[in-house]
């Protein structure tokens, strides 16, 4: 619970957090604060516009449209990176949502996500999310398929730290649409867990302080020296026998672990399975470690069986937190043992501080 931040102070959060600010004439006096209160606050709603090229996104929202007066929120970040101020006050964007959540929220007391939200505008148990929350709408068609530049999602990380500084809030103060109203899908494209933890990072650096990356990457490339039987019904790390290349120095001699966080990285892993009956299914995934204690899984690739040799290419693409390792690991769901014929895994790595 919190008082509102002044314009003042919300714009000099956002330029400390190393953000790039426009303030929309006229944004520091549009708001819907006629039509209910303002505060206390309590968290940031993350959404998406679905909007796509040739719309004034900016313009849209901070008018609105026919059904929906603006202010849409309380910024418009652009995939260009810019975080374009359109309203100081109430904005008509979260809407009715659930208190089981704003009451997780309020507490930052959730796991990884907040509890299911049975709630929406409107609905008899609704609460106004319009009064409690900042909004961010960000620039994608939400189609699930629009990308994401890093250059916007990094400002939409930035901007919610900002905000969350100011107020000494953690993380958890910050939420999807989604996860506000069972109506709603926002924002699509990446998950909010992940979200989370990219805020939590920038929390715990000083303000500004959103670099730590090499500006080139180390180089990674790791396989199996041999062919290796994968068992039905359970899951199994991949133990990297080869090592190519690892200017990290993260990946043990026969170990799994191929990055250890802080750092961020992307590549792929190449994987040719013999053995698996068509239509069966191995699955593949990313799991976050601490020592050898288990902690997190990232969502699964399906690797689908072709009645011979099957292959495959899982995409590897992450940001990792301090004291967290990655491996990948296999599920064959098939009723018998098959054959991992090879895996290389290339990533490239951005080490943080």
């Amino acid at each position: 619970m919190a008082t509102p931040l002044t314009a003042d102070r919300l714009v000099a959060a956002l330029k400390a957090e190393g953000c790039a600010v426009h303030e929309v004439g006229g944004w520091r006096t549009n708001n819907r604060n006629h039509k209910g209160p303002w505060g206390p606050v309590h968290g940031v709603i993350v959404h998406h516009t679905v909007t796509g090229p040739g719309t004034d996104v900016v313009d849209l929202i901070y008018h609105g449209h026919s059904a929906l007066p603006g202010p849409l929120a309380t910024g418009c970040i652009t995939k260009d990176g810019v975080v374009h101020l359109t309203g100081n006050g109430r904005a008509n964007h979260a809407g009715g949502g659930d208190g089981d959540v704003l009451n997780a929220v309020i507490g930052e007391s959730y796991g990884t996500y907040p509890p299911a939200t049975h709630e929406h505008d409107g609905s008899v148990g609704a609460v106004d999310g319009n009064a409690r929350f900042y909004g961010w709408e960000c620039e994608n068609k939400g189609d699930g398929k629009d990308p994401w530049p890093e250059v916007q999602y990094v400002a939409m990380v930035k901007a919610t730290a900002a905000v969350c500084r100011a107020h000494g809030w953690g993380a958890k103060s910050t939420i999807g649409h989604l996860e506000w109203s069972d109506w709603k899908v926002d924002p699509r494209g990446f998950d909010m867990a992940d979200f989370r933890r990219d805020v939590a990072d920038a929390l715990a650096r000083p303000a500004g302080r959103w670099k730590g990356e090499d500006p080139m990457p180390q180089y990674v490339n790791l396989g199996v020296a041999g062919q290796y039987q994968l068992a039905p019904g359970a899951w199994d790390s991949i133990e990297f026998t080869s090592e190519w290349a690892d200017e990290t120095g993260d990946h043990a001699s026969g170990g799994s672990v191929f990055a250890r966080g802080p750092a961020r990285f992307s590549g792929s892993l190449g994987l040719h399975v013999d053995g698996l009956p068509a239509g069966s299914v191995v699955q593949a995934r990313m799991s976050e470690y601490e020592g050898d204690q288990h902690r997190a899984d990232h969502p699964i690739h399906e690797v689908v069986g072709t009645g011979g040799g099957t292959f495959a290419v899982v995409p590897l693409t992450k940001r990792l937190a301090s004291g967290r390792s990655m491996r990948v690991r296999l599920l064959n769901q098939s009723a018998a043992p098959v054959t991992v014929a090879s895996a290389v895994l290339t990533v490239l790595v951005w080490k943080e501080t």
